[in-house]
């Protein structure tokens, strides 16, 4: 596959960015709204396969077969075992906690990416960008307080297991972020976005054999027809928040257009309020607001590291001189 050459248009990333962070939130929603009636290997099999339909229509135009030639197979099978995890921990959080919660805890997931890097992937990271993780990972601890140790004693066991699951969640988020940014170096982004939707649609329906051996533990049901249009709503909109995240990195430099991530704080706060009527509380706000701060920072250094090694290769190449 002919790779495309980026376009410098940052308001187009930006934009891109921002729809995809409503497009997720739009997906999680949906799945709240089911999650008290469905198994979660049911509502990941509808949210990766009926995402197919907007990666399909994404690729559609290019070589359609070629898309699934790759020497990494192996690769994509662990990226979609971490991705799945993820997904099952994640939606199983959904179905404990507010959208607003969830998404402060799921925060943590990029600042864990950068310690994974260093382990998995041999990347150097310096002082800066640790004590970032640091500050960041104490931020999450503040939001956990609030459901679990000695100041939570008026939180249920769910919405505790619920923390712990979105924690979890955000563990294995990092596993995968980390596995892609090893794919992208040889696979063109099409293709590990197929094979993640695909093999974590797999992952989903091989849990119905569980719920066919043990009903007591992961029955599947027959949406009637409103949570029918829910769960492929989650897909399809999860699948638009997948394409468009995946484009906007063509139109911006990372640095300029990951930050719009934290937008979907925004969201999942409106969302809490109108339709579930619920709002954090400061301890999660307080603890959110430290996590992105240390996420933000994270980007700042990525972008000044960038910007020296950029200087530092430009001063090692030499110069022809004028005859």
């Amino acid at each position: 596959m002919t790779p495309i050459a980026p376009a410098h248009q940052p308001f187009v990333g930006i934009a891109l960015k921002i729809i995809s962070t409503f497009a997720f939130t739009g997906m999680a929603t949906l799945i709240k709204l089911v999650s008290d009636r469905y198994p979660v290997g049911e509502v990941v099999f509808f949210r990766s396969f009926f995402a197919l339909i907007p990666v399909c229509a994404w690729v559609g135009w290019r070589n359609f077969p070629g898309i699934f030639v790759t020497s990494r197979f192996g690769g994509h099978v662990i990226r979609s075992i971490a991705g799945a995890t993820s997904m099952f921990c994640g939606f199983t959080a959904l179905s404990y906690l507010p959208i607003a919660d969830a998404t402060a805890i799921g925060y943590a997931s990029p600042l864990l990416t950068v310690a994974f890097a260093v382990w998995l992937l041999h990347e150097k990271v310096h002082v800066y960008r640790w004590s970032a993780v640091g500050i960041g990972l104490c931020g999450v601890l503040v939001i956990l307080s609030d459901y679990v140790g000695p100041g939570a004693e008026e939180t249920s066991h769910a919405s505790a297991l619920g923390a712990l699951f979105a924690v979890a969640g955000a563990v294995a988020g990092a596993l995968a972020a980390t596995q892609t940014r090893s794919l992208t170096r040889v696979e063109p982004a099409a293709t590990i976005v197929v094979y993640f939707s695909t093999l974590t649609a797999l992952a989903g329906l091989a849990s119905l054999p569980l719920g066919l051996l043990i009903p007591d533990i992961a029955p599947w049901a027959l949406p009637d027809i409103l949570d029918g249009i829910a769960l492929v709503g989650a897909g399809i909109c999860g699948g638009i928040g997948q394409v468009l995240l995946t484009q906007s990195y063509r139109f911006g430099d990372a640095s300029l257009i990951a930050p719009f991530e934290y937008t979907s704080m925004i969201w999942a706060l409106m969302v809490s309020l109108f339709i579930f009527g619920t709002w954090p509380t400061g301890i999660v706000l307080a603890g959110a607001a430290i996590v992105i701060a240390a996420g933000l920072f994270v980007i700042y250094r990525e972008h000044r590291l960038g910007i020296e090694r950029t200087r530092s290769k430009r001063a090692q190449t030499p110069t022809t001189p004028l005859s």
